[in-house]
């Protein structure tokens, strides 16, 4: 999927800049410290993701990547697995390439790191702030902020005031938060005119794009839900795998763009291959795990099933793990004596 925006206009320079956007990638989704239950997990599956998303950073084709945020599934996670999540992105940045994450509120707006994770190319907005590179003769000023749960109005403002973003020279501009923003779309659900939405009239002009996280489904708005076009489009590259079963239909992927000032933006969703999931119903009851394996057996061997077991109780545990392929991963829905 390729698409432009009109940028504002500015001096023509020679060329310009490739920015790699991804976000949610959710690291210690599904990880438990002590599994009580040896099974499959879909931790590696978001860390897969998440490598093949940086791919194209890490052989040449971005020059300059941004996280959108939530990069770690919830805070408080082990030291090790946080390591684990910020290495891709000090990988990166070893190879030259400025690095921006943006904390999201699954982080509690807060990234902790190591010593083994600072890097001068790895820029981390623990606090509203901005910062300057050159990127292939372009100056490029990246100003963001973490995570803020009431961001309407001044809550939106104020952050943004302290990024000082007009105190740098550049020849771009690039904004990046982790928030929804009026327009965006879940699940057949449009934020708006709430108090942990951005106001499509608060953003600024003076950026050439908002690069966002939080919202898993790609998307790129260009105008208001009152069709008023907005000051500057507001990039997803969406979650890079799915984290619920409101996602199953969702095409997961990363963003890439290029924008030079005085052009359009230009950019491109490259897809990313996730396991197939499906919510299967099956009647509860004396026979029971003879209709979950039937119910299995048509299903990709490697698929993520919500099981939904409505009129009589579900196979017990131990059962239900002797029909399950061990490639497949099934969450269990019962609520008893009543169909779901």
């Amino acid at each position: 999927m390729t698409g432009s925006v009109t940028a504002r206009p500015q001096p023509a320079l020679m060329q310009g800049i490739r920015v790699l956007l991804l976000g949610d990638t959710h690291v210690g989704f599904d990880t438990p410290r002590r599994p009580r239950v040896a099974r499959r997990r879909r931790g590696p599956d978001f860390l897969a993701a998440y490598d093949e998303a940086l791919r194209p950073a890490r052989e040449g084709r971005a020059d300059l990547v941004v996280h959108g945020g939530d990069l770690l599934h919830r805070p408080g996670l082990p030291a090790t697995l946080v390591e684990a999540a910020l290495a891709p992105l000090r990988a990166v940045a070893e190879l030259g390439v400025p690095v921006f994450l943006v904390p999201g509120n699954h982080e509690r707006s807060h990234i902790p790191m190591s010593l083994l994770s600072v890097h001068p190319n790895l820029h981390v907005f623990q606090q509203p702030d901005t910062f300057a590179v050159r990127v292939r003769g372009v100056r490029v000023a990246v100003s963001g902020f973490p995570f803020v749960r009431r961001v309407r109005g001044k809550g939106f403002a104020a952050p943004l005031a302290r990024t000082g973003w007009g105190d740098q020279p550049a020849d771009l501009r690039l904004l990046c938060i982790h928030q929804a923003v009026d327009g965006a779309r879940v699940s057949g659900f449009t934020f708006r005119n709430r108090a942990d939405v951005v106001a499509a009239a608060d953003l600024p002009a003076a950026f050439d794009a908002v690069l966002s996280g939080h919202i898993h489904r790609h998307q790129v708005l260009t105008h208001a839900p009152s069709g008023r076009p907005l000051a500057a489009p507001v990039f997803y590259a969406g979650s890079v795998e799915r984290t619920s079963f409101a996602e199953r239909d969702e095409v997961k992927g990363a963003l890439h763009l290029s924008l030079a000032p005085g052009a359009p933006v230009r950019w491109r969703f490259r897809p990313l291959e996730t396991r197939p999931m499906h919510t299967v119903s099956v009647r509860g009851g004396p026979g029971s795990e003879a209709r979950v394996a039937r119910a299995l057996a048509g299903l990709a061997p490697d698929a993520v099933v919500r099981l939904d077991v409505r009129d009589g109780a579900p196979p017990p545990a131990a059962a239900l793990r002797r029909v399950t392929p061990p490639t497949m991963n099934v969450a269990l829905r019962w609520r008893r004596g009543a169909a779901i």
